[in-house]
Parts: structure tokens; C-alpha cells; sequence
């Protein structure tokens, strides 16, 4: 079982949807992962905000695009969180180091605190130093986060940002000049992945473990529920992954394989 009471600072701990049809999205994963719905309070900037629990551990959170922040062209995407010990300090170090910080650092109510920042490659990423909630319940089990990569041009270009936002260890994946991993105090904690020309934009994909661990299954789901299928699974050292997006336009990776524990 991957059950979490904490997470040490430098390691993925969260990830939450901005989408334009919450409740849409809430029953696609649901049917998908076996995801279960908790409306919490919404603050300002959201029109609804709901956890996503799984056998009653909170694995993820969605939240809905404002009218205003759709006509500016957010689209539907998740959003990955590293747990950092002073918010306030890191986000700090990240327009020293070459990023931008784009909102906060602010309290999430009792929740913790958080910022969100951009890279020098463009991806966005939150920061979070954890007050009653410390990040997901549960990782790598069946319905559960198991990885966050970063897809961008040049994996090489955010090697010194990252390292020392962080303390990560990130080098060339043996055998590959596209694929970077991710150590996080000598556990493997995510990687970097080289984007193909005319791609996605630069962004941190979201890795959830199959419940069937059949990713092919899985994505045949995806498209029975309304999602789309991007990409058939492909072979990679420890295990398969696919990639698909839900309904709303949302990109995500299905992986069949073993976790970090």
C-alpha cells in the first residue's frame, strides 16, 4: 500500500484539475479510477471545488475555470505540487534562479500555503508547505499518483533551476539522450522527458497507475467514457504508459507498471 502521512521537502505530494465542466469531470474520473466526490468551500477565484477521494484517502482535488479565466484561454489542465518546507523562501529563490512566480505565495485556508511558479522553460508548478493537509493520502496503488514528468524542448535547459530550487538530482536516463531522471534525497522522484518538435506545450504530466494495471484496457475506457486517447501505450524500462485526455481537453498518463514505495 502506498499510504502517506507526510512528505519530505522536494517531493511530489499533490496534483489538482482546473476544468470547465466539474461536475463532468468529477464522473469521469470516477468512473475511470473509482474516484469519490467531497465538495469542500470554494474561495473566489473558483466556481466549485471538490476532493477526489479514493476508499476514503484524498488522491487529488478538481477545481472549475471561471468564466473570466476561460476567455483568457486557461484550458483544462492538472497541476502538480512539491512539498517545500518555507513556501515564502522558495518562491523567493525561484525568480532568483531564472523563474517566475504567477500567483501567491497565500494561505489555503487551514489547508497549507502555496505559489504557483513558471520555469525557464515555461511549465507551470506549485509549490506546498503543508499545514493540516500534507498532500495525497495515497500514491502508486491502483487509482493513485504514481509519477510527474516534465515535457519540454530541452530537458537540459531546467537541469540548473530545478536542482537547486530543490536539491534534485537529475541525470540522462542511461541509454537515452530524451529521457532525464529524478532523485529527490536518493529517491526516485519523477523525470524529464524531451518533447517532440510541434508538440504539447512545456508542461509537468500527471502519471495515474491503472486499476486494472492493463493500461491498453484502460484507455479503451478513457474513450467509452467521452475522453480521448492521444497515444497507445509504449514500452519504457519499468513498465507502459499511455497518454489521453478526459472530456474536457485535460491531459494525463495512464501507467501500467511498479511505483516507488
Amino acid at each position: 500500500m502506498g499510504a502517506r502521512s507526510s512528505y519530505a521537502p522536494g517531493t511530489f505530494c499533490w496534483v489538482d484539475l482546473s476544468t470547465s465542466h466539474a461536475t463532468a469531470a468529477a464522473a469521469f474520473y470516477g468512473a475511470l479510477f473509482g474516484w469519490q466526490t467531497e465538495d469542500v468551500p470554494a474561495g473566489e477565484s473558483v466556481t466549485y471545488n471538490a476532493m477526489l477521494h479514493l476508499d476514503g484517502a484524498p488522491v487529488a482535488a478538481l477545481y472549475g475555470l471561471t468564466d473570466e479565466q476561460q476567455a483568457q484561454g486557461v484550458r483544462p489542465h492538472w497541476l502538480s505540487y512539491v512539498s517545500v518546507e518555507d513556501v515564502d523562501a522558495s518562491a523567493q529563490r525561484v525568480a532568483q534562479l531564472g523563474g517566475t512566480v504567477c500567483a501567491g505565495p497565500f494561505d489555503v485556508m487551514d489547508a497549507g500555503r502555496m505559489a504557483v511558479l513558471i520555469d525557464p522553460a515555461g511549465a507551470l508548478l506549485a509549490l506546498w508547505q503543508a499545514g493540516a493537509h500534507h498532500g495525497a493520502a495515497r500514491v502508486n496503488d491502483p487509482g493513485c499518483l504514481t509519477s510527474n514528468t516534465l515535457v519540454i524542448p530541452e530537458p537540459a535547459s531546467v537541469v540548473d533551476f530545478y536542482g537547486d530550487l530543490f536539491g534534485w538530482s537529475i541525470e540522462e536516463a542511461p541509454g537515452s539522450h530524451s529521457s532525464w531522471t529524478i532523485t529527490n534525497d536518493g529517491a526516485m522522484n519523477g523525470g524529464i522527458m524531451q518533447s517532440q518538435a510541434g508538440g504539447a506545450p512545456p508542461h509537468w504530466a500527471v502519471f495515474f497507475t491503472v486499476t486494472d494495471t492493463d493500461a491498453d484496457a484502460a484507455l479503451v475506457r478513457v474513450g467509452k467514457l467521452g475522453g480521448h486517447p492521444l497515444m497507445p501505450p509504449i514500452d519504457v524500462p519499468s513498465g507502459r504508459f499511455a497518454v489521453a485526455a478526459d472530456p474536457q481537453g485535460a491531459t494525463f498518463c495512464l501507467w501500467e507498471g511498479s511505483g516507488d514505495d
